[in-house]
């Protein structure tokens, strides 16, 4: 399975970086230091708001986080697509698994881990 906006943009960004001779350069180990790279710059931008003002970003603060966004995003697809991990399917087995390790009825409102829970019932 694979979502079509993912496909387009993985197919995207693959003829992107040949088109430049980049691929070379996105070795799976160098896309995820970038990913880690842009990730901090997305925290820069909440690190010291509270709570509410995390909410309630003006325009140009939220302009500059979607293009960390972005910028995040797209570093995922093509780490994904360097070593063949479809993004659809990864994102399914991980929400089925979270569902599994937190029901509804045993964690409703409660954010502990799952391995503070104690066994199930």
């Amino acid at each position: 399975m694979e979502w079509s906006e993912l496909e387009d943009l993985k197919i995207r960004m693959r003829d992107f970086a040949r088109r430049r001779d980049w691929e070379q350069f996105h070795a799976p180990k160098n896309l995820v230091m970038a990913l880690a790279g842009e990730a901090g710059e997305l925290i820069e931008h909440f690190q010291w708001l509270s709570e509410r003002q995390s909410e309630e970003l003006d325009a140009r603060t939220l302009e500059q986080v979607a293009s960390e966004i972005a910028d995040i995003q797209i570093y995922l697809v093509r780490l994904a697509d360097r070593l063949g991990v479809s993004i659809a399917d990864a994102v399914e087995a991980k929400v089925l698994e979270n569902e599994r390790k937190y029901p509804v009825e045993r964690v409703y409102g409660d954010s502990r881990k799952y391995t503070e829970y104690g066994p199930q019932e």
